[in-house]
């Protein structure tokens, strides 16, 4: 009988993985700023000392919040490189410093899941392809949402004793007709004598176009070197900030997530500093400017689309611009995008001024034209401005 020779088949090689790592630190100190390079030290050793796997990179964010991922440049280029199959795995100290908003976390990891990508957390010790790994995620990733809110109230709560001292850190410190040294604001002579000017001209009832356009002829610049507008006017009209007097918490941090910042209309109390620094406009003038304000609110000519056209990009209404009647149009001050015609906005509502008044609670405006348009009685249809 002839032999039976057998042929042991050894396993094919496992593929060479391409390993990434993404850190994140957000707060800017000397010990944070050694965090950082130590976790990119350690993951790039780790990386390179495992024979099966090939560097991808060390993605960084540097001193920004983990509570929203748009924010962060690093994070958002390892994303993209995910989605473009340079990458195989993702490697993390933990979750918290990969997110602490739930919904991103979770929204993030399962994208990566659909495109093969697997996500290690070392911390918590899991991996976003295994069978728990998502439970896991959902329970640890709300601990860390909870952390990040309690955080965000302590640091409120930190700068609103430093309010009622007296003693907060400025955060606009550039201001026409000042500059900020050593800790105060310092008058800067020719800029504080157009200040003057602007609230001699307002109180007289020239228009803040008007103004504008004056300073304008003159080759008058803001301190960063612009043109004057109608909305930078208008600010330094309202700014009691030219009596000496400093007001703290104006605006407001109204998510912890979003850091979307509110105008304070009352939700948080204020504090009124008097004798911070030397006035350029004396309690009277600043007085008078700002009945003159509110006489000009009382007279205002209202539209039929006032408020009711808004900006599909910012989210501010439209306001309506009038060549002394002979050319009158809509348009957003801020994002200066699309121009609307008045008439022809008439023509595509096909209503009456009183009708749209009545008929129409809004309609928001995008670039190329489209309104949104919703009315009173909570119907809506997307017209085509042409």
């Amino acid at each position: 009988m002839g032999k039976i020779c057998t042929t042991e088949m050894s396993a094919p090689p496992a593929p060479i993985k391409r390993v990434a790592a993404y850190v994140r630190v957000s707060l800017e100190t000397d010990r944070l700023k050694h965090s950082l390079a130590a976790q990119t030290s350690y993951f790039s050793e780790l990386i390179r000392s495992n024979s099966g796997w090939e560097p991808a990179g060390i993605y960084a964010d540097s001193f920004i919040s983990g509570t929203e991922t748009s924010r962060r440049a690093g994070f958002q280029r390892l994303i993209t490189d995910c989605e473009q199959g340079k990458i195989d795995i993702v490697l993390c100290k933990s979750i918290s410093r990969f997110a602490r908003n739930t919904v991103d976390l979770l929204e993030t990891v399962r994208h990566l899941k659909q495109l093969g990508v697997e996500v290690r957390f070392e911390k918590e010790n899991i991996n976003s392809l295994s069978a728990d790994g998502e439970l896991l995620l959902t329970i640890l990733a709300s601990f860390a949402q909870e952390e990040s809110r309690s955080i965000s109230e302590n640091v409120k709560w930190g700068i609103r004793r430093r309010f009622q001292s007296g003693s907060a850190e400025m955060r606009n410190k550039v201001v026409y007709g000042y500059r900020w040294e050593g800790g105060r604001y310092i008058i800067q002579p020719e800029e504080a004598e157009v200040v003057r000017g602007i609230f001699r001209d307002y109180i007289a009832g020239i228009s803040l176009r008007r103004i504008a356009e004056r300073l304008g002829t003159a080759g008058t610049k803001t301190c960063r070197g612009f043109g004057f507008c109608h909305n930078t006017i208008n600010y330094i009209v309202h700014n009691e900030l030219y009596t000496g007097t400093i007001v703290l918490q104006k605006t407001f941090v109204k998510d912890f997530i979003t850091h979307a910042r509110s105008q304070n209309r009352g939700e948080l109390p204020q504090y009124r500093l008097c004798g911070c620094h030397e006035a350029i406009i004396d309690e009277e003038t600043f007085a008078k400017a700002q009945e003159e304000s509110r006489r000009r609110a009382a007279t205002k000519q209202v539209y039929c689309f006032s408020k009711k056209l808004i900006c599909g990009s910012c989210g501010k209404p439209f306001t309506r611009l009038s060549n002394n009647g002979k050319y009158v149009c809509w348009h957003c001050r801020d994002c200066c995008g699309i121009k609307l015609k008045e008439d022809k906005l008439f023509s595509l509502f096909g209503m009456s001024s009183e009708e749209i008044s009545a008929r129409i609670s809004s309609a928001a405006v995008s670039e190329d034209g489209r309104l949104e348009v919703r009315f009173c009685d909570g119907g809506t249809e997307i017209w085509q401005y042409e």
